[in-house]
């Protein structure tokens, strides 16, 4: 059997632990597969005294990660210490620039700087292999980049964040507030002490950025991406969602339409019963849409020490294995830059929930605002009479431009008789 692939391990936290575990557990299958041995020969973190669960005893340990970088005995970096940029960004230049391969599960990282680092990977004849960072344990990145090869994608979409999803499914499970269940998923481990990144859609929106390029040949462009978290998503609207027949997921979708690429992260309605309104839980998922494939839908574990490692393993294998391609699936020279594509000017369905004052009238008003921004309801629920207390309407619209449908919700919420913003909930045809 061939030399083994040496590896410099940095970071050793919930990830960094699960490789190292995984390199042991499952070493021998994976030197099978990959025609030599897989080993870590150093590794880096902060804190040596820390216990992670796994025999890190004879490795070289050093303090500062730039120095695997310069160890003549690491082949490859694995970078696992998180961050858009500092020790992070650095690591991965020196690495690659000492003509080192890189392989990730840093998604901002990619998504901020991947151009230019897929640029400097190019120039030195390595490459960068993430596959540990979109949608954890799901082959994704090697079936856009190679399994999809010979397909015009047309759009690409998914459930691309654990916490997110199984705060909603909780949410709809129990019928508790987001507030009550982001407790919850806290105290269980789900999500962040600070949860911005994950409910306010910006991790959704790095692994966004990273399919938009495997799928369209663009450079990542984090800045071209709507974004729209769910902390504004009720228990209230979540059972209209489910009694109208659908369910309320957090979607990052890319698709290409007449104006440019549509990039967008945000809340969104699907029917009850199609294969994506199913995906509960922690657990994500990822569609493609081809010329020659039709639609195909990705699901597992997105998260968590054993399917991250699985995807960073698989990234190793390829390396050790001489299969490792163009980090984006072409080289950097060919991405090109693609317009984007307004969000005024997206068209689509609509749920808006407006809490009113009950009195006569009130309807009429509504419709009329609807009717001068040319926006047609197809469904409405009004509930019973509820003397002195808001009472909400629940509309549903056709096919209408997100301009139309912004005029539209701003003169109904300057309304005397409507008494909050009113909520908007776009609806997803898949």
């Amino acid at each position: 059997m061939a030399e083994p692939l040496r590896l410099g391990l940095a970071g050793l936290g919930t990830v960094g632990a699960g490789v190292a575990a995984l390199l042991r557990a499952n070493g021998e299958l994976l030197a099978e597969r990959a025609g030599r041995p897989l080993v870590v020969s150093a590794v880096s973190a902060r804190d040596r005294r820390r216990a992670r669960g796994v025999d890190l005893a004879g490795l070289r340990w050093y303090d500062d990660a730039l120095a695997l970088a310069a160890d003549p005995e690491v082949d490859v970096v694995v970078e696992l210490i998180g961050g858009a940029d500092g020790v992070a960004l650095k690591l991965c230049r020196a690495a690659l620039a000492a003509g080192k391969p890189v392989v990730t599960a840093n998604k901002a990282l990619l998504a901020m700087h991947g151009a230019e680092l897929a640029a400097l990977a190019e120039q030195h004849g390595v490459t960068i292999g993430f596959e540990a960072a979109v949608a954890g344990g799901i082959p994704i990145v090697q079936c856009l980049r190679e399994g999809l090869a010979g397909n015009r994608l047309s759009r690409v979409y998914g459930i691309l964040n654990g916490t997110c999803n199984y705060i909603l499914s909780s949410m709809r499970e129990s019928g508790r507030s987001f507030a009550a269940v982001l407790a919850e998923a806290q105290a269980l481990g789900y999500a962040e002490a600070d949860p911005s990144f994950d409910v306010d859609g910006v991790d959704t929106a790095h692994k966004l950025a990273l399919l938009a390029a495997l799928a369209f040949g663009c450079p990542p462009d984090c800045a071209a991406i709507q974004v729209e978290g769910i902390r504004h998503v009720s228990a209230l609207d979540i059972a209209f969602a489910s009694e109208m027949g659908y369910r309320i997921k957090l979607l990052g979708v890319a698709r290409l339409t007449e104006y440019g690429l549509e990039q967008r992260v945000h809340p969104a309605m699907v029917r009850i019963g199609t294969p994506i309104s199913q995906v509960e839980g922690v657990f994500n998922a990822v569609v493609a849409e081809g010329d020659q494939i039709g639609t195909m839908l990705f699901s597992g574990r997105g998260a968590g020490a054993g399917p991250t490692a699985s995807a960073v393993a698989a990234d190793l294998a390829d390396l050790a294995a001489g299969r490792a391609g163009a980090t984006f699936g072409r080289p950097v020279k060919r991405l090109r830059a693609l317009p984007a594509a307004p969000m005024l000017r997206h068209r689509g369905a609509y749920y808006v929930r407006l809490m009113v004052v009950d009195r006569p009238g009130v309807l009429a008003d509504v419709a009329a605002c609807m009717r001068d921004h040319e926006v047609s309801i197809e469904a409405l629920i009004q509930r019973a009479r509820n003397p002195h207390e808001p009472v909400p309407i629940v509309l549903t619209t056709h096919e209408v431009s997100e301009a139309e449908m912004t005029e539209a919700l701003a003169q109904i919420g300057a309304l005397e008789s409507v008494l909050e913003p009113p909520r908007m909930i776009r609806i997803e045809s898949l």
